[in-house]
């Protein structure tokens, strides 16, 4: 597909250029372009025009710089390579979901498949710091759900985004990666060959920031409006109560979207979050089924998926690991056992991948 069907090459490089502006965005891009029909007219037109807009000194005097005309030359460049695209607002490829918002993007880069944007995503976000009975969920919700034909969609952050999009990779399906970043510059660092590997599988990255934007506090919050818009509902696995994801699970019950949440125990800090949005109204989520019974009467795939709910509860130890995290002792004092034999059972409850220990703490992990 090439990187924008209806334009010339010189309204392309000049959208580029409005894009690079300080202080431009997306309401105000819009209100160029439908005050002068082009960004080229934009660009072009006096200063005054633009001030009588309302728009800031600082994107009149900025349009002809040489600093802009080289790094959308330089954008220009990296759209001749393969795999790499640019989608405007008003494209006819621009993703349908995500245009019914009033700040939609008015472009986005992507690396990768770009039709993948309009095939029906569930977004899927939380804790940067989860614990591992959360990134365990992530993966296995998201890997099922993938190998069902969902694609799976999430921030590329540390943590439950990084566990969702590995999830859906290793069920053979397909996942988005929405950066707070630019495309040339990927962050975390430590996902680098993770998104290289989401591109490789079929996957796309994706960012409405320009290529060479580093990161930026102010931006990540800005991209969750993207996670949510392109999705039809976003699934928080773990989060404090003070966590971008809930920004996100706000954004997409402003966009309409369907908002789930994984419950967990009233003693992890990290099932806070989700519980507020329960008591909030999201639907509470134990099991793949209950995203599917949400999601009934929207056209979207269902054979293949297959369950992810955590494993039976059947070893008593398990079932209080179920409950909260336990230590060593307070598993003797609450089950009643030896000290040896509540030890021998968490080594084989630990081999078998149910249960794990972190700092000091045993906590029970799904399958």
């Amino acid at each position: 597909m090439p990187a924008s069907t209806s334009l010339s090459p010189a309204e392309l490089e000049a959208r580029l250029r409005l894009h690079l502006l300080p202080e431009l965005g997306p309401r105000r891009f819009r209100k160029l372009l439908s005050a002068f029909a082009s960004a080229s007219a934009a660009l072009s037109a006096p200063a005054s025009a633009w001030r009588a807009l309302g728009l800031p000194a600082a994107c009149a005097e900025a349009r002809r710089s040489a600093p802009i005309r080289e790094r959308a030359a330089a954008a220009l460049a990296w759209l001749e390579q393969p795999d790499q695209h640019l989608l405007m607002w008003d494209d006819a490829h621009y993703p349908a979901l995500l245009a019914e918002l009033s700040d939609a993007p008015p472009l986005l880069f992507v690396a990768g498949d770009p039709q993948l944007l309009e095939v029906p995503q569930l977004a899927m976000v939380g804790s940067r710091r989860a614990s591992a009975p959360g990134l365990d969920n992530a993966h296995a919700f998201a890997r099922s759900l993938a190998a069902g034909g969902f694609v799976i969609t999430s921030g590329l952050a540390l943590g439950i985004d990084g566990a969702a999009h590995q999830g859906a990779l290793d069920g053979g399906g397909k996942t988005v990666a929405v950066l707070g970043t630019g495309l040339q510059c990927i962050y975390p660092a430590r996902h680098k060959r993770l998104a290289v590997q989401i591109v490789e599988q079929g996957g796309a990255l994706v960012s409405e920031l320009p290529l060479d934007c580093t990161p930026q506090s102010s931006n990540f919050p800005r991209r969750n409006r993207i996670i949510s818009g392109l999705s039809l509902g976003v699934l928080v696995v773990e989060a404090s109560p003070s966590s971008g994801s809930l920004i996100t699970a706000r954004l997409a019950a402003e966009q309409g979207r369907e908002v789930y949440a994984i419950p967990g125990s009233i003693h992890h800090p990290g099932a806070r979050g989700c519980h507020q949005l329960i008591r909030d109204g999201a639907t509470l989520v134990e099991s793949v089924e209950h995203i599917l019974e949400a999601l009934r009467g929207w056209q979207v795939p269902t054979e293949g998926v297959t369950k992810a709910a955590p494993c039976a509860v059947e070893h008593p130890l398990l079932a209080l690991l179920h409950a909260a995290p336990h230590s060593s002792e307070a598993l003797v004092q609450a089950s009643g056992w030896p000290l040896a034999e509540v030890l021998a059972a968490l080594t084989e409850l630990e081999l078998d991948g149910v249960v794990c220990c972190e700092a000091g703490r045993w906590l029970a992990r799904s399958r």
